[in-house]
């Protein structure tokens, strides 16, 4: 398999050169990512269990997609493809919900954006060569993984949660986008933010 070529980005989120996935981490060059939070109509996150040849965090639980953004692709173009390429959606609407910057390991400097959309369950088709299952839980049932360390999740996944609930996270806030409501926020977390 062909190391894939990334973007190398500066702290203003511009492209200021390409390098291989490999040289990108191998030197600590920044570059672009995307997650994405899809959400069931009774408000659970569909939970990916990596793969178990993954370099990263094997078979650990993480966001719904998580990818590299490809060089010359911009960031929607990266979740649309993850979506498809992970669960065999093409058609996701999806939302922009906040740009940030993190640090995801030794080497490891990220510019991404979180996206979140809703999600019909019937249409899930999960490459088991990327993804190696999925499970759907609600926000209160993931602080609880969180908090009890039962279970591997992805260190960005964590951090995520934490923001999305709004706990104290690792995130550096870039931006935030304008967005109708979360979805995959209950009431109840609502009215005790």
């Amino acid at each position: 398999m062909l190391d894939e070529i990334l973007d190398v980005v500066s702290d203003d989120d511009m492209v200021i050169g390409q390098e291989s996935r490999f040289l990108v981490h191998q030197n600590g060059l920044q570059h672009r990512g995307v997650h994405v939070f899809l959400v069931t109509p009774d408000s659970r996150l569909l939970v990916q269990r990596r793969g178990k040849h993954k370099e990263a965090y094997p078979l650990a639980l993480d966001c719904s997609i998580s990818e590299h953004v490809k060089a010359g692709e911009d960031y929607f173009q990266a979740a649309e493809r993850g979506l498809q390429e992970e669960l065999g959606i093409g058609d996701a609407q999806i939302q922009a919900l906040v740009k940030f910057r993190m640090v995801y390991g030794p080497n490891d400097y990220e510019i991404c954006i979180l996206y979140e959309g809703k999600m019909d369950t019937e249409r899930i088709y999960f490459d088991p060569l990327e993804v190696e299952g999925i499970t759907y839980h609600t926000l209160a049932e993931l602080d609880a993984l969180i908090e009890h360390g039962e279970v591997a999740l992805s260190s960005w996944f964590v951090e995520l949660i934490r923001w999305y609930g709004d706990k104290r996270s690792g995130l550096d806030i870039i931006e935030t986008f304008p967005h109708e409501h979360l979805l995959f926020r209950t009431d109840h977390l609502k009215s005790h933010r």
